[in-house]
């Protein structure tokens, strides 16, 4: 059985003539392009840890299969604005489990596109577990944490936003979470 124990966020953006060269740059900026990227659905198991970037590398091994939800978009047309987000929400009960959303957006800037993925994931937590949940009336502002029928489920969000490039390279962004299962 492989279950994941930590998890880390990553992201990052690269440019080139060719489209397939610009997304290894965007993995390369985010740090994983030297591993076997297997792509995995939304669920953040229980008790599983997120950790720092930097801590989760350092367990990694070059060329190791690693278990990702991610997002990616790619744009050659000159000053359009393209995002990659990863949304995270982590129930307070360790035990229980949690749920990651992808989302890849034109003209949305990286905080909207980093708030809409977080809510999205907040959203699918709630209703997965049988919740009542109204995104607008659940969020408290002043604590920057989410109250659900009386539960408290914290969000976090991994973004990437570019404009693509003024002489028309391919510009990639790349947003990720990785999952450690040693």
């Amino acid at each position: 059985m492989i279950v994941a124990k930590e998890i880390f966020l990553t992201k990052g953006v690269g440019r080139h003539r060719e489209r397939l060269s610009s997304f290894e740059l965007a993995l390369r900026d985010a740090g994983i392009a030297h591993f076997n990227l297997v792509t995995v659905s939304s669920i953040l198991p229980p008790h599983c840890r997120v950790i720092s970037r930097q801590a989760g590398l350092r367990k990694m091994t070059p060329g190791q299969i690693a278990f990702v939800v991610m997002s990616r978009n790619d744009t050659s047309e000159p000053s359009r604005l393209i995002s990659a987000t990863i949304g995270l929400a982590i129930p307070k009960d360790p035990s229980q489990v949690g749920y990651l959303t992808e989302h890849h957006d034109y003209g949305m800037t990286e905080r909207r596109a980093g708030e809409y993925a977080e809510d999205l994931a907040a959203t699918m937590l709630a209703t997965s577990l049988g919740l009542d949940f109204d995104v607008d009336k659940s969020w408290d502002e002043n604590k920057e944490e989410w109250k659900i029928s009386g539960k408290i489920y914290r969000t976090r969000n991994s973004t990437q936003s570019a404009t693509g490039d003024k002489n028309g390279l391919w510009t990639s962004v790349v947003a990720a979470a990785v999952m450690i299962t040693d």
